[in-house]
């Protein structure tokens, strides 16, 4: 029994950490993406999103990944600038009947274009979510933001 006992002690810091390294993985996955959508990276989006996205936009406008792709390449979608303001993330593990790992992130950020034709700023609050996938790469299953009063 004490033998269990210390070895859980020795291994808590070690999950710890490895949680602590999937979360800045994500978190900095969150962030490369807001850049590679500023700079048209269509490849890194398509490689990023999941085929079953839903990008839902703080106006409700609803995209899938297709739709994402088309309006980025189009220039309907033209981000010019995004500021994070701050951004956590939180990891859930695997379920023991085969679940996939999951993270989600939130922030809040100024986020700046052009859509359409016209020039946006906008403060939003945003949650996306992050499935590991079999290949242990993250992809980006939903996003979803608001506006800040």
């Amino acid at each position: 029994m004490r033998l269990i006992f210390f070895a859980s002690i020795l291994l808590i810091p070690l999950l710890a950490e490895g949680q602590s390294r999937d979360e800045q993985a994500v978190a900095s996955l969150s962030r490369r993406k807001f850049q590679w959508m500023i700079n048209k990276n269509e490849d890194s989006i398509r490689n990023l999103v999941d085929e079953r996205l839903q990008y839902i936009h703080s106006n409700g406008w609803v995209q899938n990944k297709h739709d994402l792709l088309e309006d980025l390449r189009s220039g309907k979608l033209n981000y010019q600038k995004v500021s994070v303001k701050e951004s956590a993330v939180r990891i859930f593990p695997e379920s023991s009947k085969g679940g996939q790992q999951t993270a989600i992130v939130t922030g809040t950020g100024t986020f700046e274009g052009v859509t359409e034709g016209k020039l946006f700023t906008m403060d939003l609050r945003y949650t996306e979510v992050y499935v590991r996938d079999q290949k242990n790469i993250w992809r980006l299953v939903s996003r979803h933001a608001n506006r800040m009063p």
